[in-house]
């Protein structure tokens, strides 16, 4: 006989939920979505990944109004893009112009600009 109450209790917690749920207005996924990315505490943060490398080679400039390159190679499981090149001009905490030497060992953060999101 017990039983019977606390199936009705359970019930009664239930109905109770979704009532609360259905007063309040209906709202469109994307516009769920939009108010999650409009919150003021919430800074949304881009995808990113780090990864060790070494300065394989200094390429240096064709013209002298273009900056020299510096090739990075990138230690990657799988060999896909494993060289990096980017302009050999670059500025420490600082504010001082350092270039990369021949050797030297970084660690790469590729940060997406975009995301394309799967359902």
């Amino acid at each position: 006989m017990s039983r019977k109450k606390n199936h009705k209790k359970v019930e009664d917690e239930t109905n109770a939920s979704v009532k609360k749920e259905m007063a309040e207005p209906r709202m469109a996924r994307s516009a769920r979505i939009a108010e999650l990315n409009l919150g003021k505490g919430r800074i949304p943060e881009r995808p990113s990944a780090s990864m060790p490398g070494t300065v394989d080679k200094i390429i240096p400039s064709a013209r002298p109004s273009k900056p020299e390159k510096a090739q990075i190679a990138v230690e990657l499981p799988d060999y896909r893009y494993r060289d990096l090149r980017i302009e050999n001009t670059l500025i420490d905490e600082h504010g001082d112009d350092v270039k990369l030497k021949k050797g030297a060992h970084v660690e790469i953060t590729i940060t997406a600009k975009d995301v394309i999101r799967h359902k």
